[in-house]
């Protein structure tokens, strides 16, 4: 089968386009022909080692759409079900593996390509606004990064749950009017948000701040995070890790969690079968959607991290396999 693969770390260069064996499964998964991969932030930290040691030959991709192959002895998959799912070992291929409890059937409704942009970043946000961040309808709350994947399903799903006041903050203005049409009340800078959150607010700060930046950014979300708050950390794309000192929190009453959809995929797969039930749902009726920014050829996959890398869309990119 076709897949693109890498032998090292490094910038674009690095990924090949090959043929590689099909994988085969083992007990308990399914053989899945690929209809769509996303691309994901995570894909550029590793393909350039920022995650430490890697065992080569490596492939990237965390999520897919597509129709079951093959399955194991017993399974509750039959061979054509459509599905999403979580592979083993990357997604950047024409077949890939994995394990019963990371794959979900989709509706014949939904299609494809948005059943391919859905997984890593609506699971994701599904959790963080409902479970880590218990966001109440009377809140004010902060989406950093509001125009990516993430940023993108948080926002409607804040909105659906009636969140009073929602302001998102991007890298330049001109994707202001992508973030309010998604649902954002105010949009901001990150030079600028910390002023704007305390000017919308009366000075009480926002009550739950949903950070995947890190760095300075953290920092100055705890200069606008009210009494009793909450920030929600989940990322460092800055690719620098935020401060925070326990001055920051003991006398203001204030909470720091942390989430990462690749543990729980890891640690605790079974919490992620009822959020996938609600999330399908909203996808089906309609509800909620995620913009696709550009879709790739699979031997263009480094042309795919190159527009993630610039920033410059909105929404999600896709590789067609």
């Amino acid at each position: 089968m076709k897949a693109v693969i890498q032998n090292e770390f490094g910038d674009v260069n690095v990924l090949s386009y090959t043929d590689v064996d099909t994988p085969t499964i083992g007990d308990n998964e399914v053989l899945i022909k690929v209809s769509y991969t996303s691309v994901n932030y995570a894909d550029i930290k590793k393909r350039v080692g920022n995650k430490g040691k890697g065992t080569f030959p490596l492939m990237l991709g965390l999520d897919i759409s597509g129709v079951v192959k093959e399955v194991s002895p017993n399974s509750t998959f039959s061979v054509g079900d459509r599905v999403i799912a979580f592979p083993k070992n990357g997604s950047y291929a024409e077949y890939v593996v994995a394990n019963e409890k990371l794959v979900f059937k989709i509706p014949d409704s939904l299609p494809f390509d948005q059943a391919a942009a859905m997984p890593t970043v609506s699971f994701l946000s599904y959790i963080l606004l409902h479970e880590i961040g218990q966001v109440k309808k009377s809140d004010t709350i902060v989406i950093h990064s509001a125009g990516g994947g993430v940023g993108t399903m948080l926002i409607q799903l804040a909105k659906i749950a009636g969140v009073h006041k929602i302001i998102g903050t991007v890298g330049t203005l001109d994707k202001e009017s992508y973030v309010k049409k998604l649902g954002a009340d105010v949009v901001c800078t990150y030079e600028t948000f910390t002023e704007k959150v305390l000017k919308e607010t009366n000075n009480l700060g926002a009550n739950v701040i949903f950070d995947s930046v890190a760095g300075e950014v953290t920092s100055r979300s705890l200069d606008c995070l009210a009494f009793y708050g909450t920030l929600v950390q989940f990322g460092n794309s800055s690719g620098e890790a935020g401060t925070i000192k326990t001055s920051d929190v003991h006398s203001s009453c204030r909470n720091i969690k942390g989430f990462s959809l690749g543990t729980t995929r890891e640690l605790n797969p079974a919490r992620l079968r009822p959020i996938a039930e609600k999330v399908i749902e909203l996808f089906a009726l309609n509800k909620v959607s995620i913009p696709i920014a550009q879709v790739f050829n699979l031997n263009d996959a480094a042309l795919a991290h190159k527009l993630i890398e610039s920033r410059n869309y909105k929404g999600k990119v896709l590789i067609k396999i």
